[in-house]
């Protein structure tokens, strides 16, 4: 829509406005930000003594933070239904879009998380600043991992002074246009679970990070150098397990009651696949699949020599020649 005479000027002018003006002052309130979260931490964690005080302060800083990267991308954000509270035997289950998404919701109201562990500056903050609000952390390719993680999910569900406990149980960040299937863990727990649906709006920025093709650092980038980011939050009705509904159907109910209110369509995907190499993994599956292929194609393949004028070399199969034709044929030869 931009490529025309009388909008591209202002498209052009849209860019240096964000690139020129908003940009700067974005960077300098996440600076300031980080700085004023940074001293007031430390000073927090030496001088106050270990107890509930200490621990709402720590929390409260956090929440600052979070607070903090939302101003830094303008965040317009909406929620929708009762604040989270303390209590013992619930659990929070949400979609998953980015790792923003925490930063989305503990700007409202604190959370611990399991998330996957981190390299470089989000590790740094992953372990020492969000260590306090009993966060739990796992490697997704590692099973010990997984299971130490259970256990530990089930002690901080069971205690009611602990921060209210964020899953997202599909695994990985998607595109928030659909819902893969959600992980039986936040389910098995025997807890009431809490749905939360996030939809957030395309029409300045997409908050999809896809982690394959770009840095946490580059995706962030890109947020400040939006419009805004306008996202709606529906904190929804507990749900608690029905009697004779498996962890499964539990699951996929929570599942579909989250897609309905963020208009995302459930699609049965394994959002782990995205981080499994079978080539790597099982090599004599794609082998034996490859075998398959070039069976089918050798069957399904006509097997007369060729066209008429064609001619077959000596070590050529009449296969060999057709794929030689269709070969030439989508060239456009």
């Amino acid at each position: 829509w931009n490529w025309n005479i009388y909008l591209f000027p202002l498209w052009c002018g849209g860019v240096v406005l964000r690139c020129a003006v908003l940009f700067p002052i974005r960077l300098l309130v996440l600076l300031t930000g980080i700085l004023l979260f940074g001293i007031m931490f430390s000073i927090c964690s030496v001088v106050m003594k270990d107890g509930p005080r200490k621990t709402a302060m720590l929390s409260g800083l956090v929440r600052f933070l979070c607070q903090s990267f939302v101003a830094s991308w303008t965040g317009v954000i909406r929620y929708h239904g009762p604040r989270p509270c303390k209590r013992a035997n619930m659990v929070w289950v949400a979609n998953h879009t980015s790792m923003i998404d925490y930063a989305v919701l503990t700007a409202y109201s604190p959370f611990s998380v399991i998330m996957q562990l981190h390299p470089g500056w989000v590790g740094y903050i992953q372990k020492y600043a969000l260590d306090p609000q009993g966060c739990l952390y796992f490697n997704r390719t590692e099973a010990g991992d997984r299971k130490l993680v259970s256990e530990r999910m089930k002690a901080h569900v069971r205690d009611p002074m602990k921060p209210p406990l964020l899953i997202f149980p599909e695994g990985t960040c998607v595109n928030n246009e659909y819902c893969v299937m959600f992980k039986r863990g936040a389910f098995d727990l025997g807890a009431t679970v809490c749905p939360v649906a996030i939809k957030y709006n395309k029409i300045f920025v997409d908050a999809f990070w896809n982690s394959k093709a770009m840095s946490i650092t580059r995706h962030l980038a890109n947020l400040m150098l939006s419009w805004a980011l306008v996202c709606d939050v529906y904190f929804l009705e507990p749900q608690e397990q029905k009697e004779g509904e498996s962890s499964a159907d539990f699951a996929a109910r929570v599942q579909a009651a989250i897609a309905k209110r963020a208009g995302l369509r459930v699609v049965p995907w394994d959002g782990y696949l995205k981080y499994y190499n079978l080539a790597d993994k099982r090599p004599e599956i794609v082998e034996k699949r490859r075998r398959v292929f070039r069976e089918s194609l050798d069957r399904f393949l006509p097997l007369e020599p060729a066209a008429a004028g064609d001619v077959l070399l000596d070590d050529e199969s009449p296969t060999d020649s057709v794929r030689k034709r269709i070969a030439s044929v989508s060239r456009g030869e």
